[in-house]
């Protein structure tokens, strides 16, 4: 990976990098199709979607696996059945826009999934060169910020980021979300700059988490920043200190947004305009009536504690190193953020230490659920959308102390995200 990268040719090498990578990747996947499925559920999804005659490619036909089932039946037919509402509707609806622009993609042709592997192609491109502005931006050292979007280019996530998934348009919507709030750290002193990056924060982060609901735990950086803005507002009063107040409120509201209006809508179809001859669904009298928590219990056996059963042990092994940077890599930067980051910016009143703080308990706090809550092996690609482990691990690749362990990781992304690629394609797990 050395030598391809170029600090003063920094886009370049990484699209250079990024197409290298993806090339690799598909190239796994096509050769997967050597052998026979283990699950024919793709070839009876598009029998059953797009008729027996059906022109489907490989590349669609090697990458619409496990989830990626449900969002392309989403994108062709909508919501259909309940169990669909654990799947977010943002990228089936992305996918079903483009494609209704195209009037020659009617038919019995399977455009949704190609159309869905163009927009996670881009939307990854569109994350590796958010996070390499955000580092910029952050740490000030154009090296760094080459190493670490170099390292979400080979994410552990593998094909997860190539096949129609959430975890792109997921990764690019948070970085270009963490961009705009740490933009609006560095334009402190100009509130109307300020506001407008903050709340565009907001807006990215909404949208991100109508893709990945994971993407409310973006949300810890504007609550710690609307408390410290309370915080000098309530010690010396002013306008510009209450618009400076204002922005983050109005911009958590919009991450909450991502998660709240998706299930307001699942709300009145199930639950109000129900019509009275069907009896209400269960999670319609919940004080909190939220249909997603409601499938993934009911469909899925998500739940506290209830993944921790001996048949799933292999699985939490597999996830293990994955939860190990994150959390480790949350807690460094948690305890000391200028040792835990290298080069990291004091900013405008330790701003920029209290965005990196944020970030690593936000990143903490998904991996703590992904051990508690979650089908644990899912950390990995979940993973992929949280900027700061790159950076913590670029910041080991350039350490001569430590740059083993940052090598060591390195050989462990690469490994994980090419043997998945082969068994993700094969129709096998993990996944």
């Amino acid at each position: 990976m050395g030598p391809l990268l170029s600090a003063s040719q920094p886009l370049a090498s990484l699209t250079a990098l990024f197409v290298l990578w993806k090339g690799f990747l598909l190239a796994v996947a096509l050769a997967a199709a050597v052998a026979a499925d283990y699950d024919t559920s793709t070839s009876l999804f598009f029998d059953r979607l797009y008729g027996t005659r059906a022109r489907v490619p490989a590349l669609a036909a090697r990458l619409t696996r496990w989830d990626a089932l449900y969002f392309m039946h989403h994108a062709r037919d909508g919501y259909v059945f309940e169990q669909q509402w654990a799947f977010t509707a943002a990228l089936p609806l992305l996918v079903r826009a483009l494609v209704s622009v195209f009037p020659s993609s009617t038919g019995d042709a399977a455009w949704e999934p190609l159309v869905a592997i163009a927009v996670v192609h881009a939307s990854h491109l569109v994350a590796v060169l958010a996070l390499y502005r955000l580092t910029l931006v952050v740490c000030g050292d154009a090296k760094l910020a080459v190493v670490a979007s170099a390292l979400h280019v080979i994410s552990p996530a593998g094909l997860f980021l190539s096949a129609p998934y959430a975890e792109s348009p997921f990764a690019a919507l948070s970085f270009v979300g963490s961009l705009l709030f740490a933009l609006g750290i560095k334009h402190k002193r100009d509130w109307a700059k300020r506001a407008a990056a903050i709340v565009g924060a907001g807006v990215a982060f909404g949208l991100a988490t109508a893709f990945r609901s994971n993407g409310l735990s973006n949300g810890l950086l504007f609550a710690v920043g609307a408390l410290k803005c309370l915080v000098v507002f309530v010690q010396k009063p002013s306008l510009s200190r209450l618009l400076a107040l204002v922005a983050p409120v109005v911009g958590g509201l919009c991450v909450a947004a991502g998660s709240v209006v998706p299930q307001a809508l699942a709300w009145k179809r199930f639950c109000r305009d129900a019509p009275a001859s069907l009896e209400p669904r269960p999670w319609c009298s919940y004080r909190v009536p939220s249909i997603y928590t409601f499938v993934q219990s009911e469909y899925w056996n998500v739940g506290f504690l209830r993944y921790w059963t001996l048949n799933q042990l292999p699985l939490f092994l597999l996830a293990s190193p994955m939860l190990a940077i994150l959390i480790v890599s949350g807690l460094a930067v948690l305890r000391k953020p200028a040792s835990g980051l290298r080069s990291l910016k004091s900013g405008p009143g330790e701003d920029y230490r209290m965005f990196a703080r944020a970030t690593a308990a936000g990143q903490a706090l998904v991996a703590l659920l992904a051990i508690t809550n979650y089908h644990v092996q899912v950390i990995t690609r979940l993973s992929s959308g949280y900027p700061l482990w790159y950076l913590w691990v670029a910041g080991l690749l350039m350490d001569a102390r430590r740059q083993k362990w940052g090598r060591a990781i390195v050989v462990f992304m690469a490994m994980y995200a090419g043997v998945q690629g082969g068994l993700f394609a094969s129709f096998l797990p993990p996944a």
